[in-house]
């Protein structure tokens, strides 16, 4: 029996073709679209998305885009396509197949997936690149694979990697880069682990979010030997009106020069790489204030990106996985 050939989908968010209100607009409308995303009645979400987010919000976001693109174009599809090409480059010898895709925005999932088809690929691992498990970001991809294959007569071997929130060498690989970046820059009073937020009830319905990101936190806390006062997670993100995972990153940056806390260095462990979210609100809105609210001096720590040590991270728990 001849070996199965194996294919590797790495799989992030997604982001807007280009920075235009257009492209935002379609962007956020299949985002937002996603019930995993946004779980209201359908027809009452109709109206809203369509009467007011969408006609207002891509005006707004458009701005943010346009201040963190540059020649490459979006960092987050650069940056995860330079990591998947990395990834394919360690795993060749293996003749094991490395495609990136997006849940929303090209290339698709299922555009990924027929590519391998047509390759011949009969075994698939599909890598959501969310350390932390989520409903509304790797449940979505899964739901996003699952119809396109449903369509298909003839099913690969499918192999889902749904968490690695506590993998060991993604926990050291972000403490390692935490290191290397206080190396060059210095260390500061406390360090902020900043997580995507969600809303509160999620986690009341079983959603395991909440405790994968503290047990992430901790465990980058205990590599690095930080003392309970070092550090702190928070959330970022919040949208709407309704209780989301607190403590709030903002919140937290604008009371923290009131306790006497004047530095710190914020990190995203929850974010492969960088990204809108990272680069224009943690990095620029969220240091503006702090600053603005007594703090003297804010950095933040770069994702992972397209490194070698996170592409031997991904390789790893491929592998391991297999």
């Amino acid at each position: 029996m001849s070996p199965k050939k194996t294919g590797v989908l790495l799989v992030n968010l997604g982001s807007p073709a280009e920075p235009t209100v257009a492209a935002v607009r379609r962007f956020l409308g299949e985002f937002l679209w996603d019930p995993r995303v946004v779980n209201l009645p359908r027809p009452l979400w109709w109206l809203i998305l369509n009467l007011f987010v969408l006609p207002l919000r891509p005006r707004r976001s458009f701005l943010a885009y346009r201040k963190v693109w540059d020649e490459k174009g979006s960092p987050l599809i650069y940056l995860t396509r330079q990591l998947a090409e990395k990834a394919a480059s360690k795993l060749a010898a293996q003749n094991i197949a490395v495609r990136e895709a997006m849940r929303y925005g090209e290339p698709s999932i299922a555009n990924q997936l027929r590519a391998f088809k047509e390759a011949g690929v009969d075994r698939v691992s599909i890598l959501p690149l969310y350390p932390q498990y989520s409903s509304t970001t790797t449940a979505s991809v899964f739901d996003a694979a699952a119809a396109e294959l449903m369509q298909w007569r003839h099913i690969p071997e499918i192999r889902f990697i749904g968490d690695y929130y506590q993998d060991p060498g993604y926990i050291a690989a972000v403490a390692d880069s935490i290191r290397q970046y206080w190396n060059l820059h210095g260390k500061h009073e406390r360090l902020l682990m900043s997580f995507h937020g969600l809303p509160e009830m999620l986690t009341k319905l079983g959603d395991p979010y909440f405790s994968h990101c503290e047990r992430t936190a901790a465990a980058i806390a205990k590599q690095l030997s930080l003392q309970d006062h070092e550090w702190q997670m928070v959330f970022q993100s919040r949208f709407g009106k309704a209780e989301w995972l607190k403590p709030y990153c903002l919140d937290t940056l604008q009371e923290l020069p009131k306790r006497g806390v004047k530095t710190v260095d914020l990190v995203c462990p929850g974010f492969a790489v960088d990204c809108l979210e990272t680069l224009e609100e943690i990095a620029i809105a969220n240091k503006e204030a702090f600053l603005k609210a007594g703090g003297s001096a804010y950095h933040y720590i770069p994702a992972l990106n397209d490194s070698d040590a996170h592409a031997d991270v991904l390789v790893n728990l491929l592998l391991s996985s297999d």
